[in-house]
């Protein structure tokens, strides 16, 4: 009940909150509804402007990142993972789930699309808006009192309108990219899969801010004011940190074009920490005012950015590795038996003996429920630096007992719903295996642990070779899986594209690797502890209060006594500096004591580790691991071999396979390459059969 509250709450504020966005563009809105706002809030602590500005936009969204905080916290205490079906809710939402396919955007639900389509309708409004009562008032009298000529002072308007409406995608701009986000999860969102969105709106963006930049430039080429590219005022907007900002932006969006970003990734991932300069220079031309109605988004994920920061500064234990012929590993991690994530969540990894700035994602293969003590993640060779990994670890003439890894994360969706379907049928090329690893993992702890009733699983995944066949080898962990596995009902169908009949036998098999431990490293825990979500509600709405304190403080007391609210003396650019400088205080402060005070709770449990963990990474044949490993080939295994059937030199009839399954509800999973996933999600939006559930799953090795 307190759930439902909490969201009714939620969806109400932010009704609310694209209401004002509708309405911002009226002259209802500026001349009468912020003119009334501001006469109501003006104080000598936040000036004429600015508490209006905090009260409509700022506040009600991170009101919402609170209380989502606290609707996540109660999920995690009344949940039971994967025992409740929702086939009648999904149902009713079938049609609206089924895949599309549109160019540009790649494959899209019909929800995703409706929303998108409204997304650009408010930002046509809105501008459309502006623009139509800004002309109204343009006049050939007005132009020439201001020595211009109609189509010039047109163009001057249209140029601010388009930065007004560029505002308002930024908004929404650091939502999607914020992983440990508690916004996104209230719309069944998570990061990694609403990347896509993050795309759309930094396109959207550029574009209108580039438009924005071109049509003063234009315009003071037009009236011989070329001269205004140069000026900084003291106070209002200031063209040369415009400028900046716009450049930086402009370089981070060249980078981002698909060809650079897959072939030169080093290029496109350090020159998006562009975004650092373009915030800033933003902040700098518009001022703090203005810069209030897109804080919301940005301070929650400065939150997130310092919190992943702090996780990131202690080593983690490397366990072990699995080698596998085909340029793959799999890293075994140690974590805290109260770190728990849900399938096809991932990780972010750093190894310092292969680069100290690069952090890399992976999925998770392993499950939190069948491994208590460990993650595991599945790396294929496919770039320098997972290339590099892999030299390191299979080179047996300078063997490695240790390996430095530091970690960020992990993030994946609230919960998951698996069980809802009679059947699931998982479509993967190559290493796109990787996620459903994760889902197997799960569904064998339901089945054999919680005695729960699972779909039967139709893995359908094509490789180039058949040595890339080793990866199916991971499906099973390197320890805890049960020995009635046969129970889960699983059948892979594995296709080797490739090659016309099986290989040679190879020498080579898979080979684990056992590091020694380091004092200094351990298990990977949950940063905030097992609240982890009251304690981020706490981090944001204190560390919003400490910064609106010292910034009234400084306001009333240095501001104020100088400027008297006039806005005409003060610098905007020291205003917006003493802003930003205040936001940062108030989040490293509160991060850092929600952080130093589960710091305590993490080392005991890291200790307890420690202890547990005894001698056994040296893997001796008397090792725990080491049995568990041999016990694995002989019964697990072997079930597994058994369901498994390999075809050679011919690629799956995917449309057979997924029309010939007449049970009520089949969930479709595709991972893999572009033009599989679109295969998949064609058939299953042809409406040949209504029972098809399609679902594309985000990976990363």
């Amino acid at each position: 009940m307190a759930r439902v509250v909490v969201i009714a709450v939620v969806l109400v504020i932010f009704a609310g909150y694209l209401l004002l966005w509708i309405m911002t563009p009226t002259n209802t809105f500026r001349q009468t509804w912020l003119t009334e706002l501001r006469t109501q809030t003006a104080s000598t602590f936040f000036g004429t402007t600015q508490g209006a500005t905090y009260l409509v936009f700022t506040f009600p969204i991170l009101f919402i990142a609170t209380l989502g905080c606290v609707y996540l916290h109660l999920g995690n205490k009344t949940r039971e993972n994967h025992t409740k079906g929702s086939s009648g809710d999904q149902s009713k939402l079938g049609i609206w789930r089924r895949p599309l396919i549109v160019k540009g955007l790649g494959i899209v639900s019909r929800i995703e699309l409706a929303f998108f389509l409204m997304f650009i309708a408010l930002l046509l409004w809105n501008f459309a808006t502006y623009l139509r009562l800004s002309f109204r008032t343009i006049t050939p009298i007005y132009a020439a009192k201001n020595g211009e000529k109609v189509w010039e002072a047109k163009l001057d308007s249209a140029g601010l309108r388009l930065g007004l409406t560029g505002n308002i995608a930024l908004s929404f701009l650091f939502f999607p990219v914020t992983r440990g986000s508690s916004v996104l999860p209230l719309f069944g969102l998570t990061s990694d899969a609403s990347v896509k969105y993050h795309i759309w709106l930094g396109h959207i963006v550029m574009t209108l801010f580039t438009a924005h930049g071109l049509c003063y430039i234009i315009f003071w080429a037009a009236t011989h004011e070329l001269s205004e590219m140069l000026k900084w005022e003291n106070t209002g907007v200031s063209n040369v940190a415009g400028e900046l900002s716009l450049l930086a932006g402009l370089v981070l969006w060249a980078t981002t074009l698909p060809r650079i970003r897959r072939k030169i990734f080093e290029l496109f991932f350090y020159t998006h920490h562009l975004y650092i300069l373009f915030v800033f220079f933003f902040v700098l031309h518009v001022g703090i005012s203005y810069t209030s109605i897109m804080l919301p988004g940005f301070f929650l994920f400065m939150i997130d950015r310092y919190l992943r920061f702090l996780q990131s500064r202690r080593g983690v234990r490397l366990v072990s590795a699995r080698i596998l012929p085909c340029e793959t590993v799999e890293l075994n991690l140690s974590k805290s038996i109260g770190l728990n994530y849900t399938p096809t969540s991932i990780i972010f990894l750093n190894l310092p003996n292969i680069s100290k700035l690069q952090w890399h994602p992976f999925t998770i293969t392993s499950s939190s429920s069948l491994e208590s003590d460990k993650l595991s993640v599945m790396i294929k060779g496919e770039g320098k630096w997972s290339k590099k990994l892999y030299q390191i670890l299979s080179s047996g003439s300078a063997p490695v007992d240790r390996l430095d890894v530091s970690v960020e994360g992990p993030y994946g969706p609230a919960s998951t719903d698996f069980l809802r379907h009679d059947v699931l049928v998982m479509v993967s090329g190559g290493s796109g295996v990787t996620p459903f690893i994760s889902i197997i993992r799960e569904l064998i702890h339901t089945s054999q642990t919680m005695k729960l009733k699972t779909p039967e699983i139709l893995l359908i995944t094509a490789f180039k070779n058949s040595a890339d066949l080793t990866m199916l080898d991971l499906i099973l962990p390197i320890s805890g899986a049960p020995s009635k596995f046969s129970d889960l009902g699983i059948q892979v169908e594995a296709y080797v594209t490739r090659e016309k009949q099986p290989a040679i036998q190879q020498t080579k098999g898979v080979r684990t690797v056992w590091f020694k431990p380091n004092p200094s490293d351990a298990p990977i825990t949950p940063i905030l502890g097992q609240n982890n979500w009251l304690w981020l509600g706490a981090i944001i709405s204190s560390s919003f209060i400490i910064y609106l304190i010292l910034i009234g403080i400084v306001t009333r007391f240095y501001i104020y006594p100088i400027d008297h609210n006039s806005n005409k003396i003060f610098s905007s650019s020291s205003r917006a500096v003493l802003h930003i400088l205040f936001i940062c205080v108030g989040i490293i402060t509160a991060s850092t004591v929600a952080f130093l005070g589960n710091k305590t709770r993490n080392s005991q449990e890291t200790t307890q580790i420690q202890n547990l963990e005894g001698a056994t990474p040296m893997a001796s044949p008397n090792s725990l691991y080491y049995n568990a490993d041999r016990e694995l080939e002989s019964l697990p295994q072997q079930s597994l071999s058994q369901s498994i059937n390999v075809h050679y030199g011919e690629r799956p009839d995917l449309k057979r396979f997924l029309l010939e399954r007449k049970e009520s509800s089949v969930g479709v999973l595709v991972s893999g390459p572009k033009k599989l996933r679109h295969d998949v999600a064609k058939i299953c939006s042809s409406g040949l059969a209504a029972n098809l559930h399609f679902e594309s799953i985000s990976f990363t090795w």
